[in-house]
């Protein structure tokens, strides 16, 4: 009888997640296999989704089937992803939420926990199948569509987005975006909120700063009437519509079955994200067989899919160095902040073919920007301003990465 394989366990399958699956699947030996547990039927490509919820006919693209996430890596067959809810841990197994080969348990040798964060929605979706999601997604543009005035909660990323999304494609609504800081994008230097800012006018979004928006219990109206919306600053926006764009919180509710052998918590209770030691183990030396990757880790790193990627290989080879015997020893080290961010599809021409108005986009703007380095006495960021981008962001490498040919149109549909 053939030796059952060992497993290493990984909880999550977004990008970080996906990242350290296949990281593991190249570099362990026939001995262990990896298994991916996801409850999304699809993989989210989080990052269409604030384009996704404006610009319509896109919408299925941003949901990619897991079927081909092993195909590049050895042993393919041998690997496999779980659809199922990760309800808690233990040192040896995990409880899910449904049966999986017969059972709600999987005992496991190494575990990786890359459970992220939760966005609002339209930055991420509660239903965990495609046509759900697409769905709200159409339901989003609809809601959009028939708003004549839009107010964005939030000035990160998604907030900055979806508000020049807005004026680009809908340049007779009237887009206002309210930031608590007292500048976008905080945690980025300084000149960033300067090159937003500038966007925001060239655009006539209208921007409002340390002020936060009071969220009524119920929700805003999606009615399609006007309201007011009370700011802390005593002032009121009249709007139509509201979207939030804030924050994330930590996806920690599976570690709460887990007893830390010190006094300290296996999570820090001023961030809420799972304490780890540079070599991404958690912080407590009797889970040493438990790792913590990406949004949901401690590491004083920002919160992004390209410093989660880089950790994932971290992961893979320490648990790599504990199989065959050896210490994990392979260190993470945060790198300043980086960013790849969109600002507007920057014009809508007319172009006259054959007797034949054609309206179509040209120019999709965004940007590449790093923060200083400043333990190599760096002081100014690094900025790559681009007009190389895509209506549907090139959406189609992300389904390659996940190994889902795009043979036609219909391929996005699966």
């Amino acid at each position: 009888m053939a030796t059952p394989l060992k497993n290493i366990i990984v909880v999550g399958g977004s990008y970080v997640g996906r990242a350290t699956a296949q990281e593991l699947a190249r570099v362990i030996p026939e001995t262990h296999r990896v298994l991916l547990i996801e409850p999304h039927s699809h993989f989210h490509h989080l990052f269409a989704f604030p384009r996704f919820a404006i610009v319509p006919g896109h919408e299925h693209k941003a949901f990619i089937p897991y079927t081909g996430i092993f195909s590049s890596v050895p042993r393919p067959s041998a690997h496999a992803v779980v659809q199922a809810r990760v309800l808690s841990v233990s040192p040896q197994f995990v409880t899910l939420d449904r049966q999986w080969q017969d059972s709600k348990q999987i005992l496991y040798e190494y575990l990786a926990i890359a459970t992220g964060t939760r966005l609002a929605e339209p930055a991420g979706m509660k239903s965990d199948d495609k046509v759900s999601s697409v769905q709200y997604l159409r339901n989003h543009q609809a809601d959009i569509q028939r708003a004549k005035s839009i107010l964005i909660v939030g000035g990160g990323a998604v907030g900055v987005q979806m508000a020049t999304d807005l004026r680009e494609y809908y340049p007779d609504k009237d887009v206002t975006l309210v930031q608590s800081r007292a500048r976008v994008m905080p945690l980025f230097h300084e000149q960033l909120h300067e090159l937003i800012k500038k966007r925001f006018d060239e655009l006539g979004v209208r921007l409002i700063v340390g002020a936060r928006a009071s969220v009524p219990p119920e929700g805003f109206p999606t009615n399609g009437k006007p309201f007011d919306v009370e700011l802390t600053n005593g002032s009121k926006v009249s709007t139509e519509f509201v979207i939030l764009a804030t924050g994330q919180r930590p996806n920690n509710d599976l570690l709460t079955s887990l007893t830390s052998s010190s006094s300290g918590s296996l999570i820090n209770p001023d961030n809420g994200f799972i304490r780890v030691r540079p070599t991404l183990q958690l912080q407590d030396e009797r889970f040493s067989n438990i790792f913590a990757v990406g949004d949901i880790a401690d590491t004083g790193a920002q919160k992004a899919a390209r410093p989660g990627s880089v950790q994932a290989g971290v992961v893979a080879r320490n648990i790599q160095a504990l199989i065959e015997g050896r210490r994990a020893e392979e260190e993470y080290v945060p790198p300043p902040a980086a960013i790849h961010l969109t600002l507007g599809m920057v014009s809508s021409i007319l172009k006259e073919d054959a007797g034949l108005a054609e309206a179509y986009w040209r120019q999709k703007s965004n940007v590449i920007f790093r923060n200083p380095n400043t333990a190599e006495g760096q002081t100014e960021p690094w900025i790559n301003e681009k007009t190389d981008g895509q209506v549907d962001m090139g959406v189609e490498g992300w389904w390659e990465r996940l190994g889902v040919p795009v043979e036609n149109t219909r391929s996005y549909h699966l």
